[in-house]
């Protein structure tokens, strides 16, 4: 039995395989994660209905299994609303936050580097999220 409040086979078998500096995905119910799969990612689709489940909930329990040191968000023309984007710092805290034009952003997805596409039933635009996941620290390292 897990402990973890996150059970979901397939995403918790993707983390498990991801180390340091891989990259996770967490799609809204837009992006064409069909289009974007890499030679290293697995896709859980979570997208039951528009608004189910929705990606800050997602990223919640991302971190609640393991560390991300980094965060990479698509830029947002200058009349967009990308709230979401200021929920995601807020939930994060201080790590690395990095934007990207469209189709860069894209192909940072399809690279090697991502393990896990989680495509969620997000509705605000703007909302995909590439996390990198960071390192565990030993307990002696803790203190420094």
């Amino acid at each position: 039995m897990l402990k973890t409040p996150v059970i979901h086979p397939t995403i918790m078998e993707a983390l498990a395989r991801s180390g340091h500096f891989a990259q996770v995905v967490i799609a809204d119910g837009n992006l064409p994660v069909a289009a974007m799969t890499g030679p290293n990612s697995t896709t859980v689709h979570l997208n039951f209905r528009p608004g189910l489940l929705d990606a800050l909930t997602v990223l919640e329990g991302i971190l609640e299994v393991c560390p991300v040191q980094g965060a990479i968000v698509m830029e947002k023309p200058a009349e967009a609303n990308a709230d979401i984007h200021d929920a995601y710092k807020k939930i994060l805290g201080e790590v690395s936050w990095d934007t990207m034009e469209r189709w860069a952003f894209y192909d940072k997805i399809k690279d090697p580097a991502t393990t896990l596409i989680i495509q969620t039933g997000e509705q605000r635009r703007f909302a995909n999220l590439i996390l990198t996941i960071g390192v565990v620290k030993m307990a002696e390292e803790s203190n420094f």
